[in-house]
């Protein structure tokens, strides 16, 4: 009988090695508009949160707290797995979850994390859905190829939506 994994376990396998996130967020005027940052955790907790670092320079904690409501979307190509996650998103003055998430490629940005500029965003998420192709290139080529000369639509990998407790 095969092993059931958490939504937690799930998601983060197909988070955990893409680098770079878009995080969109609404502005006062309703536009939406979308910042490249990436994912501090180093798991997914049961609290179902992921940590972003940035600069309040840049205003964005600004705006996330007027607004909170965001979006975050991987995207692995090479890989073929995409993530669309819905949460809420707040700036935490949490001096442990600082320390406990910078790393030395954060030294680019941050003197460290205690750097007054630093601030630590928390998204906590309430659904997550993903895309993960799981055929070889060549196998879904012929799966489309197949499609498009008057078969059913292909069937290619995995998709699901994940629903996280408040």
């Amino acid at each position: 009988m095969p092993e059931q994994r958490s939504s937690h376990e799930v998601l983060w396998d197909l988070v955990k090695d893409t680098r770079f996130c878009m995080l969109s967020h609404r502005h006062a005027d309703g536009t939406l508009h979308s910042h490249p940052l990436t994912t501090q955790n180093k798991a997914l907790d049961e609290g179902a949160t992921l940590y972003f670092l940035v600069s309040k320079s840049t205003e964005l904690g600004q705006r996330l707290q007027l607004d909170g409501n965001v979006n975050l979307s991987y995207a692995n190509p090479k890989d073929d797995t995409w993530v669309s996650i819905s949460g809420t998103a707040r700036v935490l003055e949490d001096a442990q979850k600082k320390q406990e998430v910078f790393d030395t490629m954060d030294k680019a940005w941050f003197s460290g994390p205690q750097d007054p500029d630093l601030e630590l965003v928390a998204v906590h998420i309430d659904e997550a859905e993903y895309w993960n192709v799981k055929e070889n290139k060549l196998l879904q080529l012929l799966k489309m190829a197949r499609a498009a000369s008057g078969g059913d639509r292909p069937k290619m990998g995995e998709h699901r939506e994940l629903h996280f407790n408040s």
